[in-house]
């Protein structure tokens, strides 16, 4: 689930900053957060039981 959101966010990001359609900082936050959770994910890993 956190990959599927990592990449959906820099989907967009990057499709924004392709097409030079900025809403403000909303894009750059949206890459901010994807960056945020793929080092949380990296740091916890997985629990495997």
């Amino acid at each position: 689930m956190w990959w599927s959101l990592i990449g959906i966010l820099l989907v967009i990001w990057v499709i924004a900053f392709v097409a030079k359609v900025t809403a403000g900082g909303l894009i750059h936050l949206f890459l901010i957060i994807a960056v945020a959770l793929l080092i949380y994910r990296l740091l916890t890993g997985r629990n495997v039981t």
